[in-house]
């Protein structure tokens, strides 16, 4: 996909290709390698005023009209995306312009009146744009349109192949949480998970939403526990094929290939890399008890953590990289501990409950969510503070959730839960709500983990 300006804005575009030697290049090139282009708007069109890690923001009133020559899209039109994405963002309040008795199709751009209206509805934000065809490529255009200014203050245009159109749809609406934030935002990103075909559990991708999903192992065993590497290119994970001692694989999701980081005899699990990518933490029993060790990105140099003879699993980074959270039952029960990266300075960081695992570490450094227990012992997903001052319970009713992994925003968690029966993935906002399930496939469904945008 190709993006082109209309003003001079010194950002050039970059083409870059993906190889397409295997089936997971094609979602490489379909997803990750956006063969990309300029900014529309011009540097500084759009004041960044929100703090996005805020939990009290105010959201921002946008009225979207509908695109011209809107493409279906699994019978969802492209419009539609990108309303979705935006109140995904929790940043924005999609405004209902049939509401407010103002036609939202347009065939160009909107009536001054129309404009006007919206604007005195306190629609602070307009978008409109349209898709057409050149050659068998296609064109989206998108315009930004500031109610206060009274003035269009940029826009984007991208060229592709008709089955990037949802992929464009979804960095436009990134364009706009970043013009008003100063952040990436989230739509671009995959959620990677295991779901169970036939005998075994393989790997499979989706889109954060849910659409997309594509199968990435084939091995008819056991594939568990992803974890993305920090740029978005890698994926390590606990492998069965080569025996009952599981390993540790790295898969390139460039160019299909695999290669073993970590194969002691014994359990070889959770692993997680660390935020600059050059070292991966992981739990290992090849000293009888799980302990958490940490090996380059060579796979050639490894470091113990935690000694001691209770069991030590699940490490997670926290973003600065020098602290890593990780379950340990070394009090009694399994409970979740901070310590430095080197496995210095180890301390307990949860005691309410008997039962709290598999930490996760937010992006923005100030929470960490992790599995615990209602009064029902029903699994839940919670979050603490690092300072242990602050706690919630994330989740609520029936069925058990578990294995949370945060989005690159720090707003939105992703966790697998059986509160409809069989296992699904779901996201939720950092507050417990807007709980949308994402995977429908009618299989068991685990394991996610977020990759950045």
């Amino acid at each position: 996909m190709k993006e082109k300006s209309q003003f001079e804005t010194g950002h050039p575009g970059v083409a870059r290709r993906a190889s397409r030697r295997s089936v997971l290049v094609g979602f490489a090139l379909c997803c990750s390698v956006l063969m990309g282009g300029a900014v529309l708007w011009p540097s500084g069109a759009v004041e960044v005023f929100i703090d996005a890690t805020r939990g009290d923001i105010k959201k921002i009133p946008i009225a979207i009209f509908t695109f011209k020559e809107d493409l279906p899209w699994d019978g969802q039109n492209l419009t539609d995306v990108l309303k979705a994405d935006l109140r995904r963002s929790l940043l924005f309040e999609v405004g209902d312009l049939k509401g407010l008795g103002i036609k939202p199709e347009i065939n160009s751009r909107p009536a001054e009146d129309t404009i006007r209206r919206a604007g005195d509805a306190g629609l602070l934000v307009q978008v409109w744009g349209g898709f057409s065809q050149k050659g068998t490529e296609t064109l989206l255009e998108g315009v930004l349109y500031d109610s206060l200014r009274h003035d269009e203050v940029g826009g984007k245009r991208y060229v592709g192949p008709p089955k990037m159109a949802r992929t464009m749809m979804h960095r436009f609406a990134d364009e706009l949480v970043f013009q008003y934030t100063g952040e990436q935002g989230i739509a671009r990103s995959w959620i990677a998970f295991v779901s169970e075909v036939d005998s075994g559990k393989e790997l499979f991708l989706m889109d954060y939403d849910g659409y997309h999903p594509r199968r990435l192992t084939y091995d008819a065993t056991l594939n568990l526990a992803p974890a993305w590497s920090p740029d978005k290119r890698r994926l390590a994970f606990v492998s069965y094929r080569n025996g009952d001692d599981p390993q540790i694989e790295e898969l390139d999701l460039a160019t299909g290939l695999r290669r073993t980081l970590v194969a002691f005899p014994g359990m070889n699990i959770t692993p997680e890399w660390s935020p600059d990518g050059n070292a991966l933490a992981f739990a290992a029993t090849k000293d009888g008890n799980s302990e958490i060790y940490k090996v380059d990105k060579s796979g050639q140099k490894f470091e113990r953590l935690t000694e001691n003879r209770a069991a030590d699993l699940a490490p997670s980074w926290s973003p600065t990289g020098r602290e890593i959270a990780f379950t340990s039952d070394r009090g009694g029960s399994p409970q979740v501990y901070l310590m430095s990266a080197d496995g210095s300075n180890v301390r307990r960081l949860t005691f309410e409950g008997s039962y709290n695992t598999a930490a996760v570490w937010s992006p923005k450094g100030n929470w960490i969510a992790y599995v615990c227990r209602d009064d029902r012992k029903l699994l839940k997903i919670c979050v603490m503070s690092p300072d242990g001052q602050q706690w919630r319970r994330l989740t609520a009713g029936n069925g058990n959730d578990e294995s949370p992994s945060w989005a690159a925003d720090g707003r939105h968690i992703a966790f697998s839960s059986t509160r409809h029966g069989r296992r699904d993935i779901y996201m939720m906002a950092l507050d417990g709500t807007e709980v949308e399930r994402l995977t429908t496939n009618g299989s068991y469904n685990d394991d996610p983990a977020w990759s950045v945008p």
